[in-house]
């Protein structure tokens, strides 16, 4: 049977948040019911919820960077049981038949991928996101959490943390080039700049900062970082001209695609993973000249978030965080905006067993 369960919930973009209670499908052979322990609060939420990227769906509880533990399983889930540490990203389900979902791939299913909220499910229904106390997710779509990652600090990976690793890692961020380490540059150093940072350094690459300041320098250089320069500093551009092989570009507002351009070497690659809600203007000329390449990429697929997961407890790698209870998300989504959270906030969702439902 359909069971409910406590969530923070919004009724238009313009409202606050309420704790309020939303249902979840009675579980399906192949599906996964997971405890959540923690929620990570993504920039993309905050887009969706503001209607920054069309019309939402409402009422609509948010949230894709879910930790927690398998508390049932469905009668066919054979890879999961109960106990075991998990987690779901931006992804609950795709046709699992076509080309792109058989080389794991499910983030570019020709059918449509499901989002894990604000998206039509298999039966119709608006998927609801991860601020709650549990979600049903099918099996396919879990990934493990290793126990060396807490569950607070892994939540932000299963999207900040796969959306870098992906590309850091199509574009080569551990090779070499004629022997020496390949130059990255990370250009903002928010939510995903900070887990970019750590990856492409724990790749083996040498890692430089871009910001418009060098009031986060510090942390920059804890992260992993080489060293960080100033975007607003005189002669900018001039001076770092041809000075990096992969630039992982993380920002989520407007910026002079082909001024950034001109600090890659030949052939060398811009990889954007920022989605501003403003169309970004670029001239064919900044990537004709030297060959170079501005690439998209959107998360990865279940095979890779999980090689990710891996790679960051191996590596020690985890997302820098601060913890809020459920009353404080709306107070969170101002902060990050503004800049002001060091570096995700992150739900503790065992602060919903205080908190009185609508």
């Amino acid at each position: 049977m359909p069971f409910t369960v406590k969530a923070l919930q919004k009724t238009g973009p313009e409202q606050p948040f309420r704790v309020t209670t939303i249902e979840r499908r009675d579980p399906r052979a192949d599906d996964v019911v997971i405890d959540i322990h923690a929620a990570g609060i993504c920039h993309s939420d905050i887009h969706t919820i503001r209607n920054e990227w069309g019309e939402a769906s409402f009422p609509l509880t948010v949230g894709h960077e879910i930790a927690g533990v398998v508390s049932a399983v469905g009668d066919g889930v054979t890879g999961w049981k109960v106990g075991d540490r998990v987690g779901v990203g931006c992804m609950v389900n795709s046709c699992g038949a076509c080309e792109e979902c058989r080389a794991d791939q499910e983030q570019n299913c020709l059918e449509g991928n499901v989002g894990t909220y604000n998206a039509t499910d298999a039966d119709g229904t608006i998927t609801q996101g991860g601020y709650a106390e549990k979600v049903v997710v099918n099996e396919r779509f879990v990934c493990r959490i290793p126990d060396e990652l807490a569950f607070d600090a892994a939540a932000p990976l299963l999207c900040a943390g796969i959306t870098t690793y992906a590309p850091l890692r199509r574009w080569g961020a551990g090779e070499t080039v004629e022997g020496r380490a390949k130059r990255v540059a990370v250009l903002g150093l928010g939510g995903l700049g900070h887990m970019g940072v750590q990856i492409a350094a724990a790749m083996g690459a040498e890692v430089t900062v871009l910001s418009r300041s060098l009031k986060k320098e510090q942390d920059a250089l804890e992260l992993g970082a080489q060293r960080v320069l100033a975007t607003t500093e005189e002669n900018f551009f001039r001076d770092h001209r041809g000075e990096f092989d992969l630039i992982l570009n993380t920002i989520s507002a407007s910026i002079p695609v082909d001024r950034y351009l001109s600090l890659l070497t030949p052939r060398g690659v811009m990889a954007v993973v920022g989605l501003p809600p403003e169309k970004q203007p670029v001239g064919f000329g900044s990537l004709i000249g030297g060959g170079k390449v501005l690439a998209g990429s959107n998360i990865g697929g279940i095979a890779e978030t999980q090689e990710m997961l891996d790679f960051c407890a191996e590596h020690g790698l985890a997302a820098k965080i601060e913890v809020i209870g459920v009353h404080e998300a709306d107070a969170a989504y101002d902060r990050v905006v503004a800049g002001d959270v060091h570096f995700r906030a992150v739900i503790d969702t065992a602060t919903f067993a205080d908190a009185a439902a609508e």
